[in-house]
């Protein structure tokens, strides 16, 4: 059963989490929810994390700067929201961690401002990308390419330009990982 881990923090966009989560857990995969020390943390709408009273406790960054914590999951999503990427990109911890995910050619997707933390961990170099418009100057700094697009899936690494799109978002999300466990991803990128 794959495993993902949410990177999120206080701020965060609720559609993004809400949707990556349970839309997860409706494909059987296990999840996590890493806040810096976990922590609740409530997003811009009111939302919390944990969001029920069945989902497991918010692991904390500390979790994310364990030796063996690149092994335990198969994609790490970085959700929106301005103010809780803006805070989580600058923990070394988490940039550390989506590094490593990326060295170890797992899955690392972002959408809406979550590549900001993709940008400052320095993985978006010589990629093809599609970003919100508020970001595409960062994105194309990091040394990606930005198109027009709604998600673009290029390797391992999966960007979405807004959280509208966040259905499409994870349907690449899936296809990267099953791809992942079956020997390699796409050669060209694949643009929706």
């Amino acid at each position: 059963m794959p495993k993902a881990v949410i990177i999120t923090g206080p701020g965060f966009q609720d559609h993004d989490i809400v949707y990556t989560y349970y839309r997860a857990k409706e494909e059987g995969w296990e999840v996590d929810i890493a806040t810096k020390d976990g922590e609740l943390v409530t997003g811009k709408y009111g939302i919390t994390v944990p969001m029920d009273k069945r989902s497991l406790p918010n692991i904390s960054f500390n979790d994310l700067a364990a030796e063996d914590a690149v092994n335990k999951y198969d994609v790490v999503i970085l959700t929106g929201g301005h103010e809780a990427p803006d805070r989580v990109r600058q923990d070394k911890r988490v940039l550390n961690f989506v590094k490593s995910m990326d060295e170890a050619n797992k899955v690392v997707a972002g959408l809406c401002h979550g590549p900001w933390i993709m940008v400052s961990a320095g993985v978006l170099r010589n990629k093809l990308t599609c970003a919100y418009v508020g970001l595409k100057d960062d994105v194309v700094n990091a040394g990606a390419t930005v198109i027009e697009a709604d998600v673009v899936t290029d390797k391992n690494i999966i960007t979405c330009s807004y959280y509208s799109e966040s259905g499409k978002f994870m349907k690449a999300v899936f296809s990267a990982v099953k791809s992942y466990h079956n020997g390699g991803y796409p050669a060209e990128p694949i643009i929706v």
